[in-house]
């Protein structure tokens, strides 16, 4: 494989081997480096988060020789192949687009065949064999969503919110044959709000995940960064995030299943089941909020009451608040307006 390195340090009139080396660049000068974008790369991914970092690998002109994204899905009512996000940036920019089902001789064959030094993976969504590892000679790079080693796996941004974490960060980090436990070689921490929900901290990290991957290449490319181990002693596995984790258990505390909301926002959301004399209603709880400590008059489990002019749910410890709902089949709607027309579900309950 040709060696990029020693053709990034050169510049562009006198590629003699006598060149002095470029002097080393400050953090504050990489944004301007001219080096990193010459290394031919690959670039995986498949979801927003991954388009934005896309974008900012496109912005910054480096020599992406292909993208690799996961196979068209069927999506919404009429269930239509929809195109990934990083596609979609990729198509917009005449990138080639590689669409794999499974990475079998023919596909590694074919990422061989793009000679990349560089391969680039943010959230694509399938584990790489050790044979695609080992083909660039400045190796794989992640752009993980979380302090690792913490929340290894698929799920990271909505882990952190399970578990009421008020701190997160990105990661980047070289690939190994295991689940996120390669050496690291950057990383940023951010705060993490007490009402972000899956969909604004993505927003944040999203940003983060962008701005650190540039900052890094340079360095990593130019031989100025040691990877470091990962402390495997302080590992956290992703709890896979499945359509019915939404399914709300009342004994839980009020912080918990708010949590959960928070975790699960916008997909895939967080249900219960209104019991009615006529059976049980499924009920989307599209906003809620809460509060830690139970009213002074005990309530149920799960129980429906008002307190003053909002409507609560009795939990295992707190109350949550119900603002805004969805009966299935229909739209959508303040717990005020749903009131009007179903005055019966107060001193009834949630289960």
């Amino acid at each position: 494989m040709v060696a990029f390195f020693d053709l990034t340090r050169r510049t562009e009139k006198n590629t003699s081997s006598k060149q002095e080396p470029a002097p080393r660049k400050t953090e504050k000068q990489n944004k301007t480096w001219t080096g990193a974008p010459k290394i031919r790369t690959v670039f995986m991914g498949t979801p927003e988060f991954a388009s934005v970092i896309l974008a900012g690998l496109i912005e910054q002109k480096y020599n992406i020789v292909g993208v690799v994204t996961k196979i068209d899905k069927p999506a919404g009512r009429k269930q239509e192949a929809t195109e990934s996000a990083v596609k979609k940036k990729a198509l917009e920019h005449h990138l080639p687009v590689f669409q794999p089902e499974k990475f079998d001789e023919e596909t590694i064959e074919s990422i061989k065949k793009l000679q990349p030094d560089l391969i680039i993976v943010v959230a694509y969504g399938k584990i790489l064999p050790v044979e695609i590892l080992k083909i660039p000679g400045f190796g794989c790079i992640n752009v993980h969503a979380s302090l690792l080693p913490k929340w290894r796996g698929a799920s990271p941004i909505q882990n952190a919110l399970l578990a009421g974490a008020d701190k997160t960060g990105i990661t980047v980090m070289l690939m190994d044959p295991g689940m996120d436990t390669g050496d690291i070689l950057t990383q940023k921490k951010i705060a993490i709000d007490p009402d972000d929900t899956k969909e604004s901290l993505s927003v944040k990290l999203i940003a983060v995940g962008r701005d650190l991957l540039l900052e890094t290449l340079p360095l990593w490319i130019d031989r100025t960064l040691t990877p470091k181990p990962q402390d495997q002693s302080q590992s956290t596995l992703c709890q896979l995030i499945e359509r019915e984790d939404g399914y709300i258990m009342w004994t839980d505390s009020a912080e918990s299943i708010y949590n959960r909301y928070r975790a699960l926002y916008p997909w895939p959301g967080i249900f219960s089941f209104w019991k009615k004399e006529d059976g049980r209603m499924r009920l989307k709880l599209h906003r809620i909020s809460y509060q830690k400590q139970s009213p002074q008059t005990p309530h149920l489990l799960g129980q429906i009451f008002e307190v003053g002019e909002k409507v609560g749910v009795q939990t295992g410890e707190g109350v949550i608040f119900l603002e805004e709902v969805q009966v299935e089949g229909k739209t959508r709607i303040p717990i005020a307006d749903f009131l009007l027309g179903n005055r019966e579900i107060i001193d009834s309950f949630l289960e």
